[in-house]
């Protein structure tokens, strides 16, 4: 399984008013996101496998407090938000590679808003940022119905025959893959998008929004599209046969995971009613019936503000229970993890979740098991039997809801008999499993409500970190007069973006293009203090060069042609490094 980070979330200030992210400084308007992940890269890396990123596109909100990035306008600008610049969004991934953690994006791709051609027309600057070329622009032909009655969008799409029509809530102009025209022409445009989008940031796999009021098929071909890449879908869905039946049946077969919301919900009613027997009540989520598809979360940006959806008690013993079970992917909501002091207003459970996801990942591996539940009390094993993943000496969970008294249980466990155990929580004294491989063993008292009533045993001995391994980041500048890159002229050209590199490792600059014999391109990697790292120049056949940093910090990448028409030459430059923390 692994543990992943929502690194976003949603605050409200003191006249209730929405907060995206805040910083936290004096400037709360301030983007900082990009560059807070880029700081905390390390710390991050040390507990997490991968980071589940906010939509980074421009919407219709720009960088305003108040916008999360739903509202989408141009897909392929992915500056001016609310989280920070391509540039600083770029250096937080490469910095996160560098410390093991995986990096996601948020593939947005139901709705757009706020058109500026008339009804369904959204129209973009291309590179030189004044021709209105850009690409992904749209006509009404895109789009399904109209945002009412009262206004069509001619020529008027029918509505796509998504999964659940009464759930897909109208929102800005939703998009149609199944009646749009020309047909096709929006899902080519989304597999464009995210084929440069990948490539463009570093990202390794996506979470699919609102899956549910989207044309099925079509969101299966446009992830088939890229098919080196992973996808979980947010299809809203309490009801665990229904996520099943999307994710299993024709023509997903089982080519997403889903958001377990199934899950989400059992963990609520335990949690805030103070009842562990909810964990069992019908089915406590759809891991039972997938765990290989099943993406488990305790809150995340929608249910923490959403009336009757949050978790309002309990969090910790909520993470003890998650992190034990048996899932392709749990994910940590960030408003829960960090501390106010990094984002005001957050829960500051990270010491707390930090030791949990360091014994999930060490030992929560294997067949799951119920070994006890009341009202108050459960407890839950893994046998530790990983398979080709190995043996981790197995993991016996126990939770305690009684904010008065403290409960001590004798249970059956994985370990055998005679077997020590310590509890790497640090709330009870090491144990012995009998002869029968049964322990007995005391869950502290809830007291206060504080939600750390809970015991995590495993063989004892272990204490080394969660091992993670550094990887370099390849990131692809692509030159098109359509895109956010001017086409190679005869003149150098600096890229718009930097890249953030570690000292003393490979860079490598790998250039190709469609140019005639006679002319040439070179691309050059230069530190802040103008000395020339990498160097890659290039006839008719792409080539790739490499060289080594000297200096930590910022680098500036440059192009320049020779012997080009003066129309330029489109170029796709890859360039692979080791990111740092800022």
């Amino acid at each position: 399984m692994a543990v992943g980070l929502i690194a976003w979330g949603r605050f409200f200030d003191a006249r209730g008013n929405k907060i995206t992210v805040p910083a936290p400084t004096t400037d709360r308007g301030k983007p900082f996101l990009w560059d807070m992940l880029r700081s905390e890269a390390a710390a991050i890396g040390s507990v997490f496998d991968l980071v589940q990123l906010p939509p980074w596109s421009l919407a219709q909100g720009g960088a305003g407090v108040g916008c999360d990035g739903y509202g989408i306008f141009q897909r392929r600008n992915l500056n001016g938000t609310r989280y920070g610049s391509l540039e600083s969004l770029m250096a937080a991934i490469a910095a996160l590679d560098a410390h093991g953690c995986r990096t996601w994006g948020d593939a947005v791709l139901h709705q757009m808003i706020g058109e500026n051609g008339g009804p369904g027309v959204f129209r973009y600057p291309g590179a030189d940022g004044k021709t209105m070329n850009g690409r992904g622009q749209t006509t009404p032909g895109w789009f399904r119905g109209g945002l009412n009655q009262n206004d069509p969008i001619p020529p008027f799409c029918p509505e796509d025959d998504v999964p659940d029509r009464p759930d897909d809530v109208p929102f800005g102009r939703e998009i149609s893959y199944q009646h749009c025209h020309p047909p096709g022409v929006t899902e080519a445009d989304a597999i464009d998008y995210l084929r440069w989008a990948k490539a463009r940031t570093g990202a390794v796999g996506f979470r699919f929004d609102d899956t549910k009021g989207c044309f099925a098929p079509a969101v299966r071909r446009i992830m088939d599209a890229l098919p080196s890449t992973s996808f979980y879908s947010e299809y809203f869905d309490g009801n665990p046969a229904n996520l099943n039946a999307w994710a299993t049946s024709s023509p997903m077969n089982g080519r997403s995971a889903v958001e377990d919301f199934a899950l989400h919900f059992r963990i609520q009613a335990a949690c805030n009613g103070f009842d562990a027997t909810q964990f069992n009540i019908g089915t406590a989520g759809y891991w039972q019936w997938n765990s290989g598809l099943s993406v488990g979360f305790v809150d995340n940006p929608d249910t923490d503000t959403s009336p009757g959806e949050q978790i309002i008690s309990n969090k910790a013993i909520a993470y003890a229970y998650l992190l034990t079970l048996p899932l392709r992917t749990a994910l940590v909501f960030g408003k829960d993890y960090f501390p106010s002091s990094v984002w005001p207003g957050a829960y500051g459970l990270k010491p707390l979740i930090d030791n949990l996801c360091w014994i999930s990942r060490t030992f929560a591996i294997g067949g799951y098991q119920v070994r006890w539940v009341d009202k108050d009390v459960h407890v839950g094993t893994r046998d530790g039997d990983g398979g080709p993943l190995g043996w981790s000496g197995g993991l016996l969970t126990a939770l305690n809801f009684n904010t008065f008294s403290p409960r001590r249980i004798t249970c059956g466990t994985p370990f055998g008999p005679h077997r020590w155990l310590h509890d790497y929580t640090g709330h009870h004294p090491d144990i012995t499993t009998d002869a029968n491989g049964d322990a007995t063993f005391t869950i502290p008292s809830n007291a206060f409500a504080g939600g750390q009533s809970y015991v995590c045993f495993a063989p004892g001995g272990v204490t080394q970190p969660f091992p993670s391994s550094a990887r370099a980041t390849t990131q692809t500048f692509f030159a098109a007069a359509d895109l956010d890159i001017m086409p190679a002229s005869n003149v150098s050209q600096v890229l718009p973006q930097r890249i953030f590199c570690a000292k003393n490792t490979r860079i490598s600059l790998k250039l190709s293009a469609k140019i005639p014999a006679e002319a040439s391109l070179t691309a050059t990697a230069t530190s802040a203090r103008g000395k020339v790292v990498s160097s890659q120049r290039i006839g008719a056949a792409p080539t790739e060069s490499f060289g080594k940093t000297t200096t930590e910090g910022w680098h500036t990448i440059s192009v320049e042609g020779s012997g080009l028409a003066k129309a330029g030459s489109n170029y796709e430059l890859a360039v692979t490094y080791m990111g740092v923390k800022g």
